[in-house]
């Protein structure tokens, strides 16, 4: 039999679904300044999320970047990013760009020789390694391994950081995802019926993602956060919590996916709240309506007309370029004044104490409209602002993905949608 050909790595109606050579050169460019300002002469990239990002497919292995004018860099006559690949090489080498790569793919050699591997293209010194995103026992054992080239610093924030700003493409493909979100809504709209399950609504917003291409996960920074891209809760059922730091928990199916949607039936006259993801070639968009099977009894539409004021109050301070701390300041007073503070976000004792998180890459990238995010979301960068309430009959709120540009925010999801809740 004739050996794979890299001809079937491709997306709908044979579209080149890599990222583009461009974005690997800028991004690999960008983190060795980055490096260098830290005076660290390189860092091993051994997140699956990151090396995506950085090498263009998640292949088994580390990519090598090294500090800017460092010995290792392509300026000083060095190799610059090597990724050293386990399986699949070839594959690697396709994902990365072919023969237009700017990185070089290699086999991962034995780690009794990788440090002199690493100080033969021209490492000088240990290089950085990402303590926040890999295990602690993966991350100890090449600690030791690279032992004896120095002590390994951690680069986690540095990348980070790199990733908050998107870039032209990235913001296109997130667009890309919203126009696919909205089918998902439509779907569901369709769908909703009474008698029928949640789960049986989100399998008709499940099958508009999957058919456009979505690649059955949801990328989490967090330990242990796990996330359903479609979360569907109904009546009694918006009020459970569960281990998911939001404000929405739901019943699941069963405990050991304890969260969204079950096997509750919906019911006339009750809230259901919709919570929808996409990803579209990795990049995450998140949005939630309300829904209702007949007219909500009072005071839920009251309730969902302060959510979107208080949505409004959080939009317009980050359009501003006022810090993520001060947006969630301004949206939780008004939460207050208006009697709500006891159910933002959950409640006692599980109340949830953010009111945005970003998104790309991950569901929940910082910054985060919440204390101690004493920054501006950057311009490129998106955020999820998603103000909600939580009682024991139900739950009930609004989220969009914004992007900051120049001139404020942007909405992305359900762009021309403004019909918060959708009488069925």
């Amino acid at each position: 039999m004739a050996s794979w050909s890299t001809d079937d790595l491709v997306g709908p109606d044979g579209e080149d679904w890599r990222v583009p050579v461009s974005e690997l050169e800028s991004r690999i460019q960008e983190l060795s300044i980055r490096l260098s300002d830290a005076k660290t002469p390189g860092v091993l990239i051994q997140n699956p999320v990151d090396l995506y990002y950085y090498a263009g497919g998640r292949q088994n292995g580390a990519l090598f970047v090294p500090a800017s004018n460092s010995q290792a860099s392509i300026e000083q006559g060095g190799n610059g990013a090597t990724f050293f690949v386990r399986r699949s090489i070839s594959r690697a080498k396709f994902e990365a760009g072919g023969s237009d790569s700017p990185i070089l793919v290699e086999k991962f050699p034995s780690l009794g020789i990788f440090a002199e591997t690493l100080t033969g293209i021209g490492l000088e010194g240990a290089p950085g390694l990402q303590f926040g995103e890999i295990p602690a026992d993966f991350c100890q054992k090449f600690q030791s391994v690279l032992s004896k080239l120095g002590n390994t610093s951690d680069c986690t924030k540095i990348i980070h950081e790199q990733r908050e700003a998107k870039s032209d493409w990235e913001i296109e493909m997130m667009r890309e995802g919203a126009k696919i979100q909205q089918q998902m809504f439509d779907a569901v709209k369709q769908s909703i019926s009474i008698g029928a399950t949640e789960l049986d609504i989100v399998a008709a917003a499940e099958a508009v993602s999957r058919q456009s291409g979505f690649g059955g996960n949801v990328q989490m920074r967090r330990f242990p956060l796990q996330c359903d891209r479609a979360v569907i809760v109904s009546g009694r059922a918006g009020g459970i919590p569960s281990f998911f730091d939001s404000a929405i928990g739901g019943t699941g199916p069963h405990p050991l996916a304890g969260m969204g949607s079950g096997f509750n039936k919906l019911q006339p006259n009750q809230p259901i709240l919709v919570d929808l993801v996409h990803v579209h070639r990795g990049y995450v968009v998140d949005a939630t309506r309300m829904f209702s099977i007949g007219k909500l009894p009072e005071p839920w539409e009251s309730r969902l007309s302060d959510m979107v004021e208080v949505s409004n109050k959080v939009v317009a301070s980050l359009g501003r370029g006022e810090n993520c701390s001060r947006a969630w300041e301004l949206g939780s007073e008004l939460v207050e004044n208006m009697g709500h503070s006891e159910h933002l976000m959950g409640m006692k004792p599980d109340q949830s104490q953010f009111l945005g998180h970003s998104v790309g890459l991950q569901l929940d990238e910082s910054p985060v409209v919440a204390k101690g995010f004493d920054r501006p979301l950057p311009i490129n960068g998106l955020m999820a602002i998603e103000p909600k309430l939580v009682y024991v009959d139900g739950s009930i709120g609004i989220e969009d993905t914004w992007l900051r540009t120049d001139e404020g925010l942007e909405r992305l999801t359900l762009e021309d949608n403004n019909q918060w809740l959708n009488h069925c």
